[in-house]
């Protein structure tokens, strides 16, 4: 497998910074786990990390963008977001319907005290990372 080129904006990093400290290792375990998923990808050769709407941002050439963000309106939760015209979320609830809380068409919802399913979410990652090569497929090639 190829080397992965992260091309990082320095501001994501002071995002991630002033996330409170009870939700700060839950964000950056769900973006080590975004990287070490585009890592595994052939075909990926440069995983983008960027903001979009202030929340870091995941972006491929062959992908649909990613988000993740914790809100002080809701403490207790964070989540994964993805681009709610793309048929990802609705596909996630078909393969993964008691895995997940979604929100929407957009979001996988994570409850700050449970553990992320970790095989079942790097699906999902990946079907975001590769969704231009894989939105034919009936579950997105999940």
């Amino acid at each position: 497998m190829e080397d992965l080129q992260l091309k990082i904006n320095p501001e994501v990093a002071l995002v991630f910074d002033k996330y409170p400290e009870s939700v700060r290792n839950q964000m950056l375990a769900l973006r080590k786990l975004v990287i070490e998923t585009a890592k595994e990808i052939e075909g990926i050769h440069q995983l983008e990390e960027t903001l979009k709407w202030g929340e870091p941002s995941y972006l491929t050439k062959i992908g649909s963008t990613l988000r993740m963000d914790w809100k002080a309106k809701s403490p207790d939760q964070y989540a994964l977001y993805f681009k709610c015209t793309s048929r990802l979320v609705e596909t996630f609830k078909i393969v993964f319907k008691n895995t997940f809380d979604f929100e929407g068409k957009r979001a996988i919802v994570f409850k700050l005290d449970s553990e992320i399913p970790t095989e079942e979410l790097t699906y999902c990652i990946k079907a975001a990372l590769t969704y231009h090569k894989v939105k034919h497929l009936p579950t997105l090639g999940i």
